[in-house]
């Protein structure tokens, strides 16, 4: 198969080991792949910023905003923030190519048993997209980087209309109204998905309407730490 980057063919090793027990198609070339850069190193316990404290200045800035208790237990990233991710990120998301997100299954899948494996009933809830912005993109990111994982997902916001968050300002982003809706409880731990954690603002709106509501755990599993 060919890269779906730079649509170079994907040349696959051939061994017995590979014969006896066959490794899944990459769905990207390695020099492409080379591009994606992993978090790696220490970072903040709260929202894997790469960080040399274990609670960063962002995230005990949040605590105190909400009187000593962050509405998110903790966010976990794959990705740094890097000018060849943007690339994919904007055809992806932002120009309608779907299949561009299959570069993204193997590594979101398998952070995933490593950081949340250990848990037990959980769900996955994506961060859901306005019906205009729906309409206009045709997919939700979110929920294709949902389905990749092996637990339940659930879309229970949902969305009202407003100005691109990536077009606002940190201190707008923080101020702005909680946009999401919760159409049902849930009283099971949630993990939140969204393709990039900038400044966490959008996520905490989902967190504090599912903790509102008697949700007693939520996480926050994100593509990119911006």
């Amino acid at each position: 198969m060919n890269c779906l980057w730079c649509d170079e063919e994907i040349m696959l090793e051939v061994s017995w080991t590979s014969l006896v027990n066959p490794t899944k198609p990459k769905q990207i070339c390695e020099s492409c792949e080379k591009g994606l850069v992993e978090l790696k190193g220490s970072r903040c316990e709260r929202c894997s910023r790469v960080s040399s404290s274990t609670i960063c200045e962002d995230c005990q800035w949040w605590e105190n905003y909400h009187h000593g208790k962050d509405v998110i237990d903790f966010n976990y990233s794959v990705f740094s923030y890097n000018h060849f991710i943007q690339e994919i990120i904007a055809k992806w998301k932002y120009r309608g190519d779907y299949e561009l997100g299959f570069v993204f299954r193997e590594a979101f899948a398998d952070h995933f048993h490593e950081k949340f494996g250990n848990m037990t009933d959980v769900v996955a809830v994506p961060i859901p997209l306005s019906k205009d912005r729906l309409e206009e993109r045709c997919f939700n990111q979110a929920t294709m980087l949902a389905s990749f994982l092996p637990v339940p997902t659930v879309e229970v916001l949902s969305r009202v209309h407003g100005e691109k968050q990536s077009k606002k300002k940190r201190r707008e982003r923080i101020s702005s109204k909680n946009p999401f809706i919760l159409s049902q409880k849930l009283n099971k731990a949630v993990l939140l998905v969204d393709d990039i954690y900038t400044t966490g603002t959008t996520l905490r709106h989902a967190a504090s309407v599912l903790k509102e509501a008697g949700c007693p755990k939520v996480y926050t599993y994100t593509l990119i730490r911006g």
